[in-house]
């Protein structure tokens, strides 16, 4: 089979699609598996991007012409909600036209999912979102936060999958129960200094995702918000599951 025959499979998201740094390459652990031989990935992450940013990206998904079109957003929208300076980042960084909320993020999905149905002949798969941190029944502020906010966007999701015929591809699911099997850290406030410190252990220093993840205490994540290879391969499973339905 050659290039051009391939079916393309178009992955929209943020840093957690794009799999750079210390976040896992799920997108190219697909890519390896000899099931997929038939399929070309393409890797439409950004980092730091929101539903907004990704639906603003949306013309190049359509240009494609993907026959399969995953879309994972909305960790970042739940960040800048939870925290204002994330928020006050992402709002000049991102250009964002209104403060996120969950409403926005709903209508947004929906275009996103309403665009792809009716511009591409694509089966449209929409995933929830993992946790940030590892600590599902912590009283810590800033984690019992992400943990209702991380539950309730990734409702917003099952339901806008509902509403308009996509798949719902539950990472959310798989993830609520493989953490509550081994709970870890809360994740108590975002620092931005940690990030890069991070991000330089990975593409400067060149250790790995799971080493520095060993480094920093978590099981599932680098950084309590992007996923080591562990959890990293929860989502390439959930993902080939939609592929091969």
């Amino acid at each position: 089979m050659t290039i051009s025959d391939r079916k393309i499979v178009a992955c929209l998201g943020s840093s957690s699609t794009a799999g750079k740094g210390q976040a896992f390459d799920w997108v190219a652990e697909l890519r390896r598996q000899p099931r997929n031989a038939q399929f070309e990935f393409r890797n439409f992450g950004v980092g730091g991007d929101l539903a907004y940013n990704a639906l603003q990206r949306l013309p190049k998904v359509l240009a494609c012409r993907p026959a399969k079109a995953i879309v994972w957003v909305g960790g970042n929208d739940v960040l800048a909600l939870v925290s204002r300076k994330v928020r006050r980042l992402f709002s000049l960084w991102k250009r964002l036209p209104r403060d996120p909320s969950p409403d926005w993020f709903h209508e947004t999905l929906t275009e996103i999912a309403r665009r792809l149905k009716s511009e591409t002949a694509a089966d449209i798969g929409l995933c929830s979102l993992p946790p940030m941190g590892e600590a599902p029944d912590s009283d810590d502020p800033f984690q019992s936060a992400l943990n209702r906010r991380i539950e309730h966007y990734s409702a917003i999701i099952a339901t806008v999958a509902r509403d308009e015929g996509c798949s719902y591809i539950p990472l959310y699911e798989a993830f609520a129960e493989a953490i509550r099997a081994s709970p870890g850290r809360a994740f108590t406030a975002f620092n931005f200094l940690p990030f890069y410190r991070d991000a330089f252990r990975v593409l400067v220093l060149r250790q790995s995702p799971d080493a520095v993840a060993r480094r920093n205490g978590w099981l599932f994540h680098t950084d309590g918000v992007h996923l080591n290879s562990r959890a990293g391969r929860i989502v390439a499973d959930r993902v080939q599951a939609f592929i091969d339905a």
